[in-house]
């Protein structure tokens, strides 16, 4: 997709969701969405398109660090319930408790019996979540193969993105149909009528950017924002004051103003 094309579009999406918001604060109303996918699907850079011109106070991002070794003792579940959405939330789950059915699955971090109980149990708590008044929407990102090995050489080789590499990354590379499997299983057994998965393909990151954008907003029955007819009041007067002569310490300007 071209940039002038898809800075258009996100342009205009942009503006639905701030009228999404808006109907979440006045409504009450409770979102959350569920990001999951393979390496290098684009689930980051989704987010940050979704979340880059509305109020971080409406929605939050949670991407929860390795578990602590109290958490590792909890209920598995336990540790995300505290950040669902309340009333005029819209929580994105950037990777969720599906870190069950797939990293920690592939990896070798937990066994073979507890991902048997979360996946015949997630479904009854996400209906919980549901039947509680959230909108809960599930994104599967799936990027192919030749894509994938571009995008992970693109981080060795580019110093701006080295940071997104890790050692986890490389040991996922490796295993691309154990985690095809284990995607699979995820799908049979927590697709539900109540919290269906929706799958975006984002071999093109922009345009599948904007589909995914598109889904959400026509998921969530929010209402056109009204158009405010708002004028800028009037100044008051100086009525004396001058710019202070105080040692004002400014900052170096290598770059300035053209013209």
């Amino acid at each position: 997709m071209k940039e002038k094309e898809y800075q258009r579009e996100l342009r205009r999406l942009h503006g639905e969701l701030v009228a999404m918001q808006e109907w979440v604060k006045d409504t009450g109303a409770k979102i959350c969405v569920v990001f999951e996918g393979r390496d290098t699907a684009g689930k980051g850079g989704t987010i940050k398109a979704i979340t880059e011109r509305v109020s971080p106070r409406t929605f939050r991002v949670v991407a929860l660090p390795a578990p602590t070794e109290r958490e590792k003792s909890q209920m598995y579940l336990q540790r995300y319930v505290p950040h669902l959405p309340g009333a005029g939330d819209v929580v994105i789950f950037d990777r969720s408790w599906y870190n069950r059915a797939g990293v920690e699955r592939v990896l070798g971090f937990c066994s073979d019996d507890q991902v048997k109980q979360f996946l015949s149990s997630v479904p009854g708590v996400e209906r919980a979540i549901v039947d509680s008044g959230v909108i809960l929407l599930k994104y599967w990102l799936e990027v192919g193969e030749a894509e994938q090995t571009r995008r992970l050489e693109n981080r060795i080789n580019d110093p701006r993105k080295v940071w997104k590499l890790s050692s986890l990354d490389l040991q996922s590379y490796s295993r691309w149909y154990d985690y095809s499997r284990a995607r699979d299983e995820m799908f049979r057994s927590t697709d539900t009528a109540w919290a269906p998965w929706y799958v975006a393909n984002t071999d093109d990151k922009k345009s599948g950017r904007l589909n995914i954008i598109s889904h959400l907003l026509a998921s969530v029955p929010y209402q056109p924002m009204k158009h405010r007819d708002v004028k800028l009041p009037k100044r008051q007067k100086s009525n004396g004051y001058h710019d202070p002569e105080l040692p004002m310490r400014h900052i170096p300007t290598p770059f300035t103003p053209a013209g």
